[in-house]
């Protein structure tokens, strides 16, 4: 079973939006995932539409869990499921490589 942590790396703000300050605009984000051996990370930036009003949050009172919360719901299922897809196949390949075809060792190399 692969374990994940989602991580706030930056966040990117206007200076000012209909008299707020510091709106949220996009968020980068990394996910790692881990089976417990093997560890897969994905890096991506969501843009994050401005609330309205009422639902605005200062910047000062923003925590990961909330920020985290905003790019996932702006990515919805389908970018959520995209995330995860890519975590899990990167740790497949690790857990079982492709096969590889190497030269032969008793050719010369080409050139």
């Amino acid at each position: 079973m692969i374990s994940y942590q989602w991580i706030v790396e930056q966040i990117d703000c206007f200076p000012e939006v209909e008299g707020f300050t510091n709106v949220v605009s996009c968020i980068h984000w990394r996910v790692n995932g881990t089976d417990g051996t093997y560890v897969a990370t994905r890096y991506g930036a969501q843009n994050i539409p401005f609330a309205d009003d009422e639902n605005f949050t200062p910047y000062e009172q923003l925590t990961p869990e909330v920020v985290i919360g905003w790019a996932q719901s702006a990515m919805g299922d389908a970018g959520m499921d995209a995330v995860i897809e890519s975590i899990e196949g990167q740790i497949a390949v690790q857990v079982s490589p492709p096969m590889v075809t190497p030269p032969l060792p008793w050719a010369s190399p080409a050139g």
